[in-house]
C-alpha cells in the first residue's frame, strides 16, 4: 500500500473508526443499537467494548499491510459474539464490509485529488481478504453452538428417559462382558 493511503488512514482513524463502529452498531435492532451507542463501560456493554477493540485493532493489521492468518484474537472476539447473536451469516459478516464504504467517504476527496484509487483497490481487497477469513471463523463458531445445542439436547432427553424410568445405565461391567 502506498505509504500516502497510509498516512491518509492514520489522519483520518479516529473518524473512520468512530463512523466504522457507528455503523456496525446499526446493523443490531433500535433498542439494542442505542444501548451499545450509549453504553462506554466494559463491563457494562461487554459486546460494544469488544467490537470497539476489535475494529481498531483490524484497522491497525489492514494499514500495516499484514497477511491475514487464523490467529487472529481481535477477529475471534468480534466473530463468537456476532455467531451467538440473531444475525443471519451474511448479516453477521457484514461488519467487515462496512469499513470499505467508511473509509471511501471519510477519503473521497483525498483519493480524487492525490490519485489513490489502485491503492484503494489494494487496501479494499485486503478487507475483501479478511471477510473471507472472518466467514471461515464465522462457520466455525456456528458449528461448535450447534455441536454444544445437540450434546445439551442429548443430556436432556437421557436424563428424562432416565427419570421416567423409561432407561437406565449400563454397569460397566456387564458392558465389559459383552465384548
Amino acid at each position: 500500500m502506498d505509504t500516502r493511503l497510509r498516512d491518509l488512514l492514520e489522519q483520518k482513524k479516529a473518524s473512520i473508526l468512530k463512523r466504522w463502529f457507528e455503523a456496525i452498531i446499526e446493523t443490531y435492532p433500535i433498542d439494542t443499537s442505542g444501548f451499545l451507542k450509549k453504553q462506554k463501560d466494559q463491563f457494562a456493554n461487554p459486546v460494544g467494548y469488544t467490537v470497539s477493540l476489535g475494529i481498531e485493532s483490524m484497522l491497525e493489521a489492514l494499514m500495516e499491510g499484514n497477511e491475514f492468518n487464523e490467529e487472529l484474537p481481535f477477529l475471534d472476539d468480534i466473530i463468537k459474539v456476532r455467531a451467538v447473536q440473531d444475525f443471519s451469516p451474511s448479516k453477521a459478516m457484514s461488519f467487515v464490509f462496512l469499513l470499505k464504504k467508511v473509509v471511501r467517504e471519510e477519503l473521497e476527496k483525498e483519493i480524487k485529488q492525490s490519485q489513490l484509487s489502485d491503492d484503494l483497490l489494494e487496501f479494499e481487497s485486503k478487507i475483501d481478504n479478511l471477510a473471507l477469513l472472518s466467514f471461515d471463523k464465522y462457520i466455525k463458531c456456528r458449528e461448535l453452538i450447534y455441536k454444544l445445542k445437540t450434546d445439551e439436547l442429548q443430556r436432556m432427553t437421557f436424563t428424562l428417559l432416565k427419570k421416567a424410568n423409561l432407561m437406565s445405565e449400563i454397569p460397566v461391567q456387564e458392558f465389559e462382558h459383552r465384548d
